[in-house]
Parts: structure tokens; sequence; C-alpha cells
């Protein structure tokens, strides 16, 4: 089923035409959170302890195959990223408990290769709690490193964190703060255009959701503590964004879990300033 949605907004004080297009995936991917490319389809994965699996499908929303990732376990898979020789799970979803985050490393054919274990050099205390600082669902491919940006349900603010690609464990500490005032969700980065773009969702008082991409031009870690971004809100009801897929400059492509009831969707949205 597609659906259009065409809206106005004044993000930053410039007018832009955001068209979305929207698509109904199979209930098996409910809890969709991650998405990428895989020979000229998409990808995705299930997060909140789902099946070690990626799952394949079309720009209809159709399933293409399944992939058990032997030697993996799906505690809270919340990303994917992706470079021209691996693909990286980002098995970091935290709410403030855990001591095994976990990012796995497979090669094109999707075989496990290898793992990167984490942890948080701040982080003293492991006891669930609702305003925690050290979850993260965003894992994006950056050069010969990932780059790992927190949802802070403290502050509202994301950290970003670098992570070599290589296995071993390593303990992190944020290179910059970014004050995007959302939960970031999401993340893909373009080398060739040097944008990277996130999703966010923020909470009013009235606990109304809004959801946001936020792009970043230009961005440079050598510039980290200067780098701008413009925030768009997405015109998207009923659905909590949790991943994103750069197509073009002014194209990108999401997708939302099911909340619970209905279908899981991938989005088409279209951005152009005018």
């Amino acid at each position: 089923m597609l659906k259009h949605f065409l809206v106005f907004l004044l993000p930053n004080l410039i007018f832009c035409q955001l068209e979305v297009t929207e698509i109904e995936l199979p209930k098996i991917l409910r809890e969709t959170s991650a998405l990428e490319y895989y020979r000229g389809n998409f990808i995705t994965l299930n997060d909140s302890g789902g099946e070690p699996k990626l799952y394949s499908f079309n720009s209809y929303g159709e399933i293409l195959n399944e992939y058990k990732i032997n030697g993996s376990v799906n505690r809270d898979w919340e990303s994917l990223a992706a470079d021209n020789n691996n693909f990286y799970i980002s098995d970091t979803g935290n709410r403030g408990n855990r001591k095994d985050l976990t990012i796995y490393i497979l090669d094109q054919s999707l075989v496990l290769k290898d793992s990167i274990q984490i942890n948080y050099k701040t982080q003293k205390k492991f006891k669930k709690k609702k305003k925690d600082r050290y979850d993260a669902e965003a894992l994006v491919s950056f050069g010969s490193d990932l780059l790992l940006f927190s949802k802070d349900w403290k502050n509202y603010k994301t950290q970003i964190h670098i992570i070599p690609k290589k296995s071993g464990s390593y303990s992190l500490q944020p290179i910059a703060e970014v004050e995007v005032n959302s939960l970031i969700t999401g993340g893909d980065y373009d080398p060739l255009q040097k944008k990277l773009v996130l999703t966010g969702t923020e909470y009013t008082i009235d606990n109304e959701r809004k959801q946001y991409l936020i792009l970043f031009s230009n961005f440079d870690l050598k510039n980290i503590n200067n780098i701008t971004f413009d925030k768009h809100q997405i015109p998207v009801s009923s659905a909590q964004i949790e991943a994103i897929k750069i197509s073009d400059s002014e194209t990108f492509w999401l997708t939302s879990e099911n909340e619970g009831n209905g279908f899981p969707r991938l989005f088409k949205v279209c951005l152009s300033d005018f």
C-alpha cells in the first residue's frame, strides 16, 4: 500500500518541500531497526531480542531472503552499517544495565567474521533506569572507523564515539556532544557528499511525539566542535522511525516499527530547497 503526504516546513528559516511515500512492510519486520543496501535491495534487522537474522527486501516491501547470523546473539540489535568490505551489526541497545555491548563484523556474504566489544569509560553503575545516557541506536561507517551516536534519555543530546573497524575491546570516551534536542534512533553517512543524517524523536510535555531528519552537511571530524545541522520535522504519525539510508542528495529511505499494531513501514522522503 502506497500513501503520499506533501507538506511545507520552515526549518532554520529555509523553506523546504518534504514529500513522503509510505510502503507497508511484512509483519515479520515488526521491530525493524536498521537499514542498509544489499545486492541492489534493502536489508534490515529486528531489535529487542529478535532472532539473530538479517532480512532483505525490495522497494515494494517484499521479503527476498533471510540470513541467520550463526555465532551471534541478538540481545538488542539496533543498527547496521556497511562499507565496501563488511557489514557491522550494532548490538548496543542499553538502558544502563549491559556489560556485553557488541558490534558484529560480517563479510559481504553476511557470514560472521569477528566482533568488537565496547564499554563506556564513564559508566560506573549497571542498573536499568529511565534516564540513561548510555543507550545507542545509530552506527555509521566513517572511513576506517565506525561512529556510534548515543540515545541520551537524560539530556536529549547525542555523544559521538569513534570505534576502530578492528576486532578488540574498546573503552569509549565521546569526542563531541551535540545538542540535537532529540533521542537519536538511526543514522547514515555518505562519504562522497560528506553528508551525515540522523533520525531523532522528541516528546513534548503533552507526550506528543515529533520526529526529525537531522542533516549535517560537510561533516568533518577535524572541525567536530563547530559542526552545524538543519533539523526537519518528518510528517509521519503513529510510527517510530528507527533507521535511515541516504539515496541521493535529496532522497532518503526510512523504516519504522509497527508500534504494537498495524504494520512496520518503509518511507521514501524527498527533501529539496526551493
